[in-house]
Order: structure tokens, then C-alpha cells, then sequence
């Protein structure tokens, strides 16, 4: 079959890709890169023509709840205009568990995604995952300042970006099928703690400074609200193995 995956030259896009060629698909990349802007949306139902199927990874890096719904908002209208003037009988979007509770800053964004996607016009797909190993990573770059990382209190389950890439293919190469069970990591953390383990792992030692988050977002953050439910699926990979992994790589 021949997918096309929104966001394909991302972090969990590339993966998508990598894993849909090695199983015998047809892949085509939709991203800014590859010349084309979801947020314009110009010439998007050319380039869906043949197309069974769309896997919508995109993502952007605002906390802003205003700038997250307008970029979500603008991409899924967008894409599922062409899908539908394409012919494409498949809508997979990736979502965050929590996004329906919690619905604030970035995830105000993911919960329009989600109402825009199963009140559209393509038969759909909605898949909730919770943070990757590498959402620690980017903690530690966003929030480090010489000696100190300020890290949110935060309760995690982080899962590999790759188990939830194997998964969003397969759910592609079946039916539309609404929402199918969330998929979380193994185990639940601190992200302070992952965030110790990943610079360790760099060789880094930095002085962890925990800081509870205001609002409901900050609330939801530290009670549990954005972790998968008892009828989640689970990854395989644990936290420490990607550490581990990433250990090796740094050395």
C-alpha cells in the first residue's frame, strides 16, 4: 500500500517511514523539507493522489494553547480537505494520553486534532501514546543553564518512539478503527529522575532543581492525569534500556 506520513522528516516521522518501507510500503514524506507547508496546505491533494493512507505526525514546540490549536487546527483541516478530494481512505492521526483532561498549553492543540479528526470527512484513526524516552532529552536541553536543569514535577510513562512508529503502520495497514487502546511505556517515573539518568548518560552532572508547575496543566502533570488508563497498551523498552542505549552512543 502507499502511505503517506504528515511530519515524516520528525523524530518519530522518520521512524514511521523507516518502519512502513520495511515491511513493503510505498512511502511519501509531507513536511516542510520535502517543499511541502501543511500549515498552507497548496497542492496537497496532488500529492496524496494514490494514496491509502495518511499518518499525521506532525508536531511544533509551543506551549502556547492559542499557537498549538491554530498550527493542529490548520494541518488536520488541511490534510483532511486533500484526503478528501484525494480519495484517501484513511485518516491515522498520533495524539498525547491526557489530551482530552487535560487540555491545556500544547495539548489544547492535540484535543482540537482529535474533535477536527473524528468529526471529519476520512474515516479515521486516533492513536494516544504518552511521552518518549526522548522527551527527557529535550528537557535537559531546554531547561539547563549552566550547573542547574529546572525540571517540572512530573509524573511520566515513557514509552520508545519507535514501538509507537511499528504501531501507528500496523493500524495503517488495517481498517479505520476510531480509537484503539492507548499505548504507554512500561513503568512510571519522575522526570526528574529521567532527566538525572539521561545526563548521566552524556556525562553530565548537573543539580536537578524539581519545580511544580501552576495551573491545571501543572496540576494534571503531577497527579497522574496525563498517564495511560488500566486498559492502556504497553511498550517493551524501558527507560533505562534507552539510557543505556544512549550511553553507549556517547561514549
Amino acid at each position: 500500500m502507499k502511505i503517506a506520513v504528515a511530519g515524516g522528516t520528525g523524530a518519530v516521522g522518520r521512524l514511521v517511514v523507516e518502519v512502513a518501507q520495511s515491511r513493503g510500503h510505498a512511502t511519501v514524506v509531507l513536511a516542510r523539507s520535502a517543499g511541502l507547508d501543511l500549515v498552507v496546505g497548496h497542492e496537497l491533494a496532488t500529492v496524496l493522489d494514490g494514496v491509502d493512507a495518511v499518518v499525521d505526525v506532525t508536531s511544533t514546540s509551543t506551549q502556547s494553547g492559542k499557537a498549538s490549536e491554530a498550527f493542529f487546527g490548520g494541518v488536520t483541516r488541511n490534510l483532511l480537505g486533500a484526503e478528501r478530494a484525494a480519495g484517501v481512505g484513511h485518516h491515522l492521526a498520533l495524539s498525547i494520553v491526557g489530551s482530552d483532561r487535560a487540555p491545556f498549553g500544547y495539548y489544547a492543540g492535540k484535543a482540537l486534532q482529535e474533535q477536527l479528526v473524528s468529526s471529519g470527512p476520512v474515516p479515521w484513526t486516533i492513536l494516544r501514546a504518552t511521552q518518549f524516552h526522548e522527551f527527557a532529552q529535550r528537557m535537559f536541553a531546554q531547561f539547563t543553564v549552566g550547573p542547574l536543569s529546572l525540571v517540572p514535577t512530573m509524573r511520566s510513562q515513557p514509552v520508545a518512539a519507535r514501538e509507537v512508529a511499528e504501531r501507528l503502520v500496523a493500524l495503517a495497514e488495517g481498517a479505520p478503527a476510531g480509537r484503539p487502546a492507548d499505548l504507554a511505556g512500561p513503568e512510571v517515573l519522575q522526570m526528574a529522575d529521567m532527566v538525572r539518568a539521561y545526563a548521566t548518560a552524556v556525562g553530565r552532572k548537573p543539580r536537578i532543581l524539581q519545580l511544580p508547575l501552576p495551573g491545571g496543566f501543572g496540576k494534571a502533570m503531577r497527579d497522574g492525569t496525563i498517564l495511560a488508563g488500566p486498559d492502556a497498551d504497553h511498550g517493551t523498552q524501558t527507560f533505562h534500556e534507552w539510557v543505556a542505549e544512549v550511553a553507549r552512543a556517547s561514549a
